[in-house]
């Protein structure tokens, strides 16, 4: 950056007036600046960091934006939204006092890079660090004040390397639930070893082989390798977590089927904090409709779990309900397809008297069981609970016994009941549940009242009703049984009347009952599952696991962190025919034998020996679940973050009882993916003792979606936004005529705005205030180029009010302001702190040029009405903002200068405008003192000429004052 002697940027335009330009000189100038003196480096209170004791000392601020995962194609304009905000704001706190802590670092392991790098040869690593440097370069230049010192991407060794050593932790940890948090998995062994804890069996701890000890613990630990129940996807060669399926049983990326299959995967047991996760929501500033998301997806319910008995091996099968006061209603069993009793109940033979339309026109149970099983792998969660669509399913053959009445039951399988949920199980009560009705109609199974219903349907002919009665408010009928055997295996069970009682007193009496009879109890449910955490990708973390010749799973010391990916032939996992629902993931680092096959010393006394690496890797999720703690130290080697500047950033404090991250924005997509597995994490690490924060982000904040308008031919294809013309009332791609509609911004719909073309055609500044202006931060907005150029001559206009364009020296005047223009003044200092606090940012502009309007119509501008517009809008555009300081004066950066503070006494208004109605019609306005008392303000009132005449000499009856605004006079 070329310096005058005095310190005074040298301005490289041979023009004095604000243009393009310009502004690119200035803006360039100044980022060189910046990065040159370490502007926005943000000292810690200790440690190698704090080389401004002063700054360091001041109130703290961690204001972070959620990660960008950098893909080729860079940024376009409806990326920085929130990035712009959260300089705006971090600028604003730092000019009020504040230090703040204010960086960005990259999510870069995941699937866009690897397939990348399969459909171009080019190393994952290669193509993503390229990525990232494009979107330093774009973030940049819109004079974003990061701190660089504190960046990083999730792919550099030294970062992964403690995403591995979190996961360890993790691994050897186990959830004491009489404590109410995570201990190491050594303090459980011990309890075994002492026998203050049984095993499974009863044996002694020391009897048990070394497999049989790692079974008992892996049934413990947070993190858990088992067979079980995923989503697996064949064209993209890998498992995905739930949260990943959309809702018609598609991959989120490619689009491809996904189905059910048994697989043995890397889980976290994220369910061992259902509860936590769900209190602690109180404790946090976060939109209700992301509470409100996170709180459904956990699911938690109250009801009871009841105890069936199935078939004629004995096997009992146990359903939770919500509704257990409907027991007596129960005239079927639903399991899932999946349920791992199926097959223990399926008969070899139809019983006598099946119905056609209940074997599927299969031959027998077995077959029609297998038939039902393959139809219904082949749809997701989502559309398996769909509401609206046709209930199927096939009778297993079996029968079960309802508890409370002792009546024989028969046993379906169907595609609406899942495994993971409850227990995969569910007593059917048609005339109470709306899924339970449909099913009973298609294939013609009782239906019985049992909730009288309140809406004047016949309850003794539930028959005629066209939906079920789920209604709460009713009282229980058909509800009795005398004393009766559940099952030849136990004793007669005690009578059972819930006639009469409401729903909440017979779901007491049932939960009274059925633990009593031995047959359930009233407990908890959650939706939520364990959290899938295995990858079948080469572009992810390695887990730090090695398996020993009896596939015992064992974790690397820290001193072999990090695990770094080996180099492989072939990135790409094998991915088959994406409808081939019979094929297993094979993942590319199993081709590298030399890496997976090791002999390694773990430092456990047995000494070297062989071992197998696994050949999973973690999610992309892995490394963004902790990134906030790295902001604060990131160069530490020896720890995952110093305890003092973890306490100080992110520690409890008044008013953030579970601490966390002071401001985070990001978007509302993350609701259930990212931001409940970094709260999982990071409370694990608290109950360890790593954190002093329970929470990581206290405040969050969802900006809304920047849309642009999509063009398409009469194919509906979309045609190069840039090149439509309006013209003739209507939208032309040369000569022919396209539709408009609203959407996303993106390469395949041909809308895309590039950032860099905006700041060349007006300068960075302009559109950072043109994206803050452009509407409230929180509800999505359309892009319009063509109205980018109002803030463009705001900014004009501020350069004039400051600079003489003829020749570029300081035009203000050293008189002091006018009455009008101190109140003008204060007022928008103390509107724009206001909407700066409350992250309202197009009222803020408004308001600045408001005042700016005010200055320009000034014979001369005040110096002080000057400055205050140039600190005001500082934050907002800090380029032209610390270009304007430094002309007027200033050695120190704007950055570091005081916001303006309010005077009260210019906040008041000198007068205030007072209607004065005769029968509620206004005949006059007044100016009067704010102050003005009721007595006054009548006598004021009662003598304006027009009110007089408006009274014609008529009495008054009343006078009515609501002193300094309204006068209601009422005629005799």
């Amino acid at each position: 950056m070329a310096e005058t002697t005095d310190g005074v940027p040298k301005t490289m335009s041979e023009t004095h007036r604000y243009d393009a330009a310009l502004a690119a000189d200035i803006e360039a100038r100044w980022q060189d600046h910046w990065e040159r003196h370490g502007t926005y480096e943000t000292p810690n209170p200790t440690g190698d960091l704090a080389d401004d004791p002063e700054q360091a000392a001041r109130p703290k601020k961690f204001i972070m934006d959620m990660f960008p995962y950098p893909s080729g194609a860079g940024l376009h304009v409806g990326h920085p939204l929130g990035y712009i905000a959260t300089d705006v704001y971090a600028r604003y706190q730092r000019m009020t006092g504040h230090n703040v802590l204010h960086t960005l670092g990259f999510d870069a392991f995941g699937l866009p890079a690897e397939q990348y790098a399969v459909q171009t040869g080019t190393h994952p690593r290669v193509s993503t660090e390229a990525n990232i440097a494009n979107y330093r370069a774009q973030l940049r230049r819109l004079g974003l004040g990061y701190d660089q010192r504190r960046s990083f991407a999730t792919i550099d060794p030294e970062y992964y390397r403690w995403t591995q050593w979190i996961f360890l932790r993790i691994f050897n940890s186990w959830y004491d639930d009489e404590a109410g948090r995570a201990r190491p998995i050594a303090e459980l062994v011990e309890s075994f070893a002492a026998g203050e804890r049984p095993t499974p069996d009863g044996r002694p701890w020391a009897e048990l082989t070394d497999a049989e000890r790692a079974t008992v613990l892996d049934g413990h630990r947070l993190a858990y390798a088992a067979d079980a129940p995923v989503n697996w996807c064949p064209g993209l060669g890998t498992v995905l977590a739930n949260e990943e399926v959309t809702a018609d049983g598609r991959s989120e990326r490619g689009n491809f089927p996904v189905f059910k299959s048994t697989l043995r995967q890397w889980n976290m047991r994220i369910t061992a904090y259902a509860d936590r996760l769900v209190d602690d929501l109180d404790t946090v500033d976060w939109p209700e409709a992301i509470k409100l998301q996170q709180r459904n997806w956990i699911g938690r319910s109250h009801g009871a779990r009841i105890a069936f008995p199935v078939g004629d091996a004995g096997d009992v099968v146990t359903v939770f309900t919500t509704r257990q006061d409907t027991l007596f209603g129960a005239t079927y069993m639903v399991l899932a397809p999946e349920h791992h009793l199926v097959d223990a109940v399926v008969p070899d033979a139809w019983p006598a008297g099946t119905r056609d339309a209940w074997t599927g026109g299969h031959a027998t149970p077995a077959e029609a069981v297998a038939a039902y099983r393959k139809q219904a792998g082949t749809k997701s969660d989502v559309e398996r609970q769909a509401e609206a669509r046709e209930k199927t399913g096939v009778f297993t053959g079996a029968h079960a016994v309802n508890p409370a009445n002792g009546e024989r039951i028969p046993v379906f399988i169907a595609d609406y009941v899942l495994v993971g949920y409850g227990t995969g199980a569910i007593m059917a009560v048609p005339a109470h549940d709306t899924r339970d009705f449909a099913f009973a109609r298609a294939f013609e199974l009782p239906v019985r009242c049992v909730v009288e219903p309140t809406d004047g349907r016949d309850p003794a002919d539930p028959g005629s009703w066209d939906d079920a009665f789920a209604s709460y408010d009713g009282r229980l009928v058909n509800s009795a049984s005398s004393a009766h055997s559940a099952d030849s295996a136990r004793s007669a069970t005690e009578a059972l009347s819930l006639d009469g009682l409401t729903v909440p007193e017979a779901k007491a009496r049932m939960n009274e009952w059925l633990t009593a009879a031995g047959l359930g109890e009233g407990t908890i449910n959650y939706r939520l599952r364990d959290w899938l955490f295995s990858r079948q990708r080469y572009w992810g973390e390695p887990f730090p696991i090695v398996y020993d010749e009896d596939g015992i799973a064992h974790a690397l010391p820290e001193s072999m962190l990090p695990l770094e990916l080996p180099e492989v032939d072939d990135y790409s996992p094998r991915t088959f025919d994406p409808d081939d629902a019979d094929t297993r993931p094979e993942p590319p680092l199993a081709r590298n034998d030399e890496w997976v096959h090791t002999t390694l010393d773990l430092g456990d006394g047995r000494g070297p020996r062989k071992f197998r690496r696994e050949t999973n890797t973690m999610p992309n999720w892995a490394g963004s679940c902790w990134y906030h703690l790295r902001y604060l130290d990131p160069h530490n080697d020896q720890a995952l973050v110093d305890p003092e500047l973890e306490r100080h950033w992110m520690g409890p404090r008044d008013g953030l009882p579970t601490g966390g991250v002071d401001l985070y924005v990001g978007g509302a997509e993350h609701a259930v993916l990212h931001l409940l597995y970094a709260r999982f994490w990071h409370k694990v690490l608290f109950d360890l003792g790593q954190v002093s924060s329970a929470e990581p982000y206290h405040k969050l904040f969802n900006q809304g979606m920047i849309q642009a308008y999509v063009y398409r031919d009469e194919r509906g294809f979309p045609v190069p936004a840039a090149e439509v013309e309006e013209r003739d009332g209507g939208f032309w791609y040369g000569d022919v005529r396209v539709g408009r509609e609203l959407g996303k911004i993106g390469k395949s719909l041909k809308n895309v705005v590039s950032p860099d073309d905006i700041c060349a055609t007006y300068g960075a500044d302009t559109l950072r205030l043109y994206e803050m202006a452009m509407g409230p931060l929180d509800v999505s907005r359309p892009w319009e180029t063509r109205a980018v150029v109002g803030q463009y001559r705001l900014l004009q206009r501020l350069w004039r009010n400051v600079l003489d364009e003829a020749t570029g020296e300081v035009s203000v005047a050293a008189a002091e302001p006018t009455e009008d223009t101190l109140r003008a003044m204060h007022k928008a200092v103390d509107g724009v702190r206001q909407d700066l606090e409350g992250l309202r940012f197009n009222t803020a502009i408004a308001k600045i040029t408001e005042l700016n309007n005010h200055v320009t119509k000034l014979p001369e501008v005040p110096r002080s009405a000057a400055e205050t517009l140039v600190l005001l809008i500082a934050p907002l555009a800090p380029h032209i903002a610390e270009e304007l300081w430094r002309r007027l004066g200033h050695e120190d950066s704007v950055t570091r200068a005081d916001y303006p503070v309010a005077d009260p006494a210019y906040l008041v208004d000198e007068t205030v405008t007072c209607v004065v109605q005769i029968k509620g019609k206004v005949r006059a306005r007044i100016e009067v003192e704010p102050s003005i008392a009721d007595a006054d303000l009548e006598a004021r009132a009662l003598a304006e000429p027009a009110v007089v005449a408006a009274l014609g000499g008529a009495g008054i009856r009343k006078v009515i004052v609501r002193a300094p605004k309204l006068v209601n006079i009422v005629p005799a």
